[in-house]
């Protein structure tokens, strides 16, 4: 039984990394290049710093959203189909 509980909490997680990896790449990313543009620039603006991640951030999740939401139907179709193995 405890190993059943660690590899749901294995998959658990993993599934969350791989849901939420290209929303936080993509803010990652575009936060490097403004941080980039704003050092060679000498601007100093903070709102240049979000407004980009904000607009990518959205654009990301438009991009992946499908992929998303399939990838968590499947985990969770996975984990309530297979209620009869929890029950002791």
């Amino acid at each position: 039984m405890e190993e059943l509980v660690i590899d749901i909490m294995r998959e658990t997680l993993l599934t969350i990394i791989k849901v939420s990896l290209p929303v936080l790449l993509t803010g990652l990313s575009v936060g490097l290049v403004v941080s980039i543009f704003q050092t060679a620039t000498s601007i100093q603006e903070q709102t240049l710093a979000f407004i980009p991640k904000i607009i990518a951030t959205f654009m990301a999740i438009i991009l992946f959203g499908g992929w998303m939401m399939n990838t968590l139907i499947g985990f969770t179709t996975r984990i309530i189909s297979s209620f009869s193995n929890f029950i002791a």
